[in-house]
């Protein structure tokens, strides 16, 4: 048998209890709400400077893609000549146009693998001195025209030419010249003759021919020039 005094006692003691128990719970719960506005204001805190920075940062722009450019064929500015070539030696035809880099002339050329020297059509050749050296003035016809331009070249040799159907011997002067056919240019040897009589101003033989070029004799003008033609220092 217990007695109601101490009955008393611990009813009294589990209302303190009970009373501590809610007391704690409620400063619990009074802490978990402040830590929870504490950690949603932080958040709002970080989510409007993300926000921020997302506003400030943009985007490069997207580069625009260059248009292409299609040059037409008959563009004259954008022909560098063309000149094919076999083992390493250009590929001429029976015919071909030849440019003359001083004065800048252009004449059909005929080749010609039986000829020794090359020849370039020349009138009034005139032998003169300068410096002590031997020098010749010569008129070169210029193309579909009864006009002539005069060069000076200095003598470089001369030749005994041995005509074909008489026995004569003609002496002719031989220059160098600074010429392209095609893309590919060269100086070279050429005597001086009256060509007035042949169908072709300039003849290209075997001195040019021989270690550089090639002939296929079923073509005619199988190379091209460029356009627009370069001048005599760009040429050499």
């Amino acid at each position: 048998m217990v007695e109601k005094k101490d009955i008393d006692q611990l009813d009294q003691s589990v209302s303190e209890q009970s009373e501590r128990i809610t007391s704690l719970e409620n400063e619990a719960l009074t802490q978990f709400g402040s830590m929870a506005m504490m950690n949603q204001a932080n958040t709002e805190t970080i989510l409007e400077a993300i926000s921020e920075q997302a506003e400030q940062l943009s985007c490069p722009p997207v580069p625009e893609k260059p248009a292409c450019t299609v040059t037409p064929k008959n563009n004259q500015a954008a022909n560098q000549g063309r000149t094919d070539r076999l083992k390493g030696k250009v590929v001429v035809g029976e015919l071909e146009n030849f440019y003359l880099a001083d004065p800048g002339i252009v004449h059909v050329a005929r080749i010609d693998s039986g000829a020794e020297t090359s020849s370039l059509d020349a009138r009034n050749i005139t032998r003169f001195e300068r410096d002590g050296n031997n020098w010749v003035r010569f008129d070169v016809p210029l193309p579909d025209s009864d006009d002539f331009v005069t060069l000076e070249r200095e003598v470089s040799r001369r030749v005994k030419i041995i005509q074909s159907s008489t026995d004569d011997v003609d002496r002719r002067v031989v220059v160098e010249l600074q010429f392209m056919i095609g893309n590919h240019h060269q100086k070279a040897e050429f005597t001086l003759t009256n060509r007035e009589h042949l169908s072709h101003v300039v003849l290209v033989g075997r001195n040019i021919l021989r270690d550089v070029m090639l002939i296929d004799v079923g073509k005619e003008y199988a190379t091209e020039l460029p356009s627009p033609l370069p001048h005599q220092d760009d040429s050499e």
